[in-house]
């Protein structure tokens, strides 16, 4: 018997899958739990309905984050620190400070976790990248100077 799983199901299917299974194993414990639905005509028809709204809103999530990493692409983020001698900072500036400058300067919101950096020790401009979506990357220009 052939079921298409709407859930997960930890080393048997994921959730959309096809998979063939006993006839007992389908019938009396998959279909009444709501793990699985029996692969009719129907039912295939709805999971491919559903796989290209799926699709059609990942390209639509993609293209978001497309614009959004060149428009961050274009600006450079000014942050003003304390200094020693050598341009060595007091203290360090970090993925959150960066997040909270980028929102007062450019009104982009970007996750602080999405930052790839190490915290910034010294005065200069860096080039650091941020991850906006699986797929799309942006390039920020943060420059750190004398306060």
């Amino acid at each position: 018997m052939k079921v298409i799983f709407t859930q997960d199901v930890k080393g048997t299917a994921k959730a959309g899958e096809i998979k063939e299974v006993s006839e007992g194993h389908g019938r009396n414990f998959l279909i009444p739990r709501g793990i699985a639905l029996e692969a009719s005509a129907a039912n295939l028809k709805i999971l491919e309905d559903r796989k290209k709204s799926e699709e059609k809103k990942a390209a639509k999530q993609k293209a978001e984050a497309q614009e959004l990493a060149d428009r961050l692409e274009a600006k450079t983020i000014t942050l003003r620190a304390k200094s020693g001698d050598g341009g060595k900072l007091y203290g360090a500036i970090t993925a959150k400070e960066i997040a909270l400058e980028t929102k007062k300067q450019t009104q982009l919101e970007i996750d602080k976790r999405k930052i790839d950096m190490e915290p910034i020790r010294s005065l200069g401009t860096y080039n650091l990248t941020v991850k906006m979506h699986p797929e799309v990357t942006a390039k920020l220009k943060v420059h750190v100077s004398e306060e």
